[in-house]
């Protein structure tokens, strides 16, 4: 079983026991978490799609984490002027547990 759930603007396929990273959450390590705004789910061949959600399902999670990503290098030059400016940018995850779909 599988659900497509959204999360901060972004989508996400998930399924029981698996963990994602996610957009940095409110919350400590070890609480729980609860989305309810499934796209789709898929139990065994029978797919139900929301219009826009599916009504009666949540996937629920655990916070595991808080961690940051790789480092993005934003370097820009303008040629002949002597401009150049490099900059550097790590975005904050929170890594999170589904315990349940349904």
């Amino acid at each position: 079983m599988y659900a497509i759930v959204e999360i901060a603007g972004k989508q996400y396929k998930v399924s029981k026991g698996q963990y994602i990273y996610a957009p940095k959450m409110e919350g400590e390590a070890g609480a729980a978490v609860s989305f309810d705004k499934v796209l789709l789910t898929d139990a065994d061949g029978s797919v139900q799609v929301g219009a826009p959600t599916v009504m009666g399902v949540r996937v629920d999670g655990r916070i595991l984490e808080h961690v940051k990503g790789d480092k993005v290098i934003v370097f820009k030059k303008k040629r002949r002027k002597g401009y150049a400016k490099r900059n550097g940018h790590r975005q904050q995850f929170t890594k999170v547990q589904i315990e349940n779909i349904g």
